[in-house]
């Protein structure tokens, strides 16, 4: 199915639902207690309306694939979402959160997978009213949408690297951790699938170990990144790559994706950045920008923002290949280049 948009352009889906952490979180933790949250300048410093609750100076990877799937808007956070808006899609990500239901408590409160997905029920339940309560046709709907699920990152950096506070890495190796990650990330998404998702984008941790967070926190050991950190998404990423293989053989009337963060992070990194190890915000305690600092620049030429999150020049690279895999026949329609050298990207 495909809806024109309003100013010609086609809208590939009906609508988009996003499931995350911080890397896609726009505005859902703004009212909630916790330190995970980021609705102060100088975050928002290059969106159009300001700061919003994004953890980047700009556009999340997830906006990108917004624009290039053709919405007009930004899918609306959870917390904002009204009316029929929500046919559009919403945006349940939220900063810290994780597949497990204790990873980033330490930071306050926050919407972990299970509280999504139960956010989400919400959600279909007032879409089944703007269809008057028509079960079929509000599954008809549903099963046209984009669902993109992207958790796992937390589990690690908010919870198994954290010996002082968490118990995990005491209890499990790296492998068995992946697999505890594994069994519970399975069970969501299979709700997720019994809620109407057919068309599943699920993405992989990406290289937690090279943030400058990670960088200044653990030793690296005289590598450019924490090996033990990368080491250990890796694992989880095979894990969830099995669990792909799975549900598609299992669902037969759905396609779930796997979208490769590793890869992407370090094609994103081929594109000339210079700063590679710094963000370009002053931090405090948290890793978070300190309010109303003013930030570098040049922002074009670092990956990150503030010490855990790329800028929204690395996420209109890594948005650009993350749709290229979810539609790889449209891969011609958008070019991809990037302002620092022969690359810019034009969307």
């Amino acid at each position: 199915m495909q809806l024109q948009a309003g100013d010609g352009k086609v809208v590939q889906v009906p609508c988009y639902f996003i499931f995350g952490d911080s890397l896609a979180d726009n505005g859902n933790n703004n009212w909630l207690s916790t330190m995970a949250k980021v609705n102060y300048r100088p975050y928002g410093i290059d969106f159009p309306s300001g700061p919003t609750g994004r953890f980047c100076n700009g556009r999340t990877a997830f906006d990108i694939i917004a624009e290039l799937l053709g919405f007009n808007n930004y899918i609306p956070s959870f917390a904002t979402a009204k009316g029929r808006k929500i046919l559009s899609g919403v945006n349940y990500a939220s900063g810290s959160a994780g597949i497990l239901n204790e990873t980033g408590q330490h930071l306050g409160v926050h919407i972990s997978m299970d509280g999504q997905l139960k956010n989400h029920k919400i959600t279909i339940s007032r879409i089944a009213k703007m269809f008057r309560n028509n079960k079929s046709a509000t599954a008809k709907y549903l099963n046209k949408c984009l669902y993109s699920v992207g958790l796992g990152s937390n589990d690690f950096i908010n919870n198994y690297f954290m010996p002082k506070i968490y118990p995990t890495s005491h209890r499990y190796t790296p492998e068995q951790y992946a697999k505890v990650l594994a069994v519970q990330y399975f069970k969501q998404l299979k709700t997720l699938h019994s809620y109407g998702a057919r068309k599943v984008a699920l993405f992989g941790v990406g290289l937690i170990g090279c943030t400058p967070h990670s960088i200044s926190l653990h030793a690296t050991q005289g590598s450019t990144c924490v090996d033990a950190m990368n080491n250990a998404a890796q694992i989880f990423n095979e894990e969830l790559k099995l669990i792909v293989s799975r549900l598609n053989k299992s669902k037969i009337d759905a396609d779930f994706i796997y979208v490769d963060g590793m890869e992407h992070a370090t094609e994103a990194l081929s594109y000339g950045f210079k700063v590679l190890d710094a963000g370009c915000c002053q931090v405090g305690n948290f890793g978070q920008c300190i309010p109303y600092k003013t930030p570098c620049r040049n922002r074009s030429e670092y990956v990150f923002w503030d010490a855990f999150h790329p800028t929204e020049a690395v996420n209109r690279i890594t948005g650009r290949l993350s749709y290229n895999v979810l539609f790889p026949s449209k891969t011609d329609l958008h070019r991809v280049q990037h302002d620092n050298g022969s690359h810019q990207i034009e969307l």
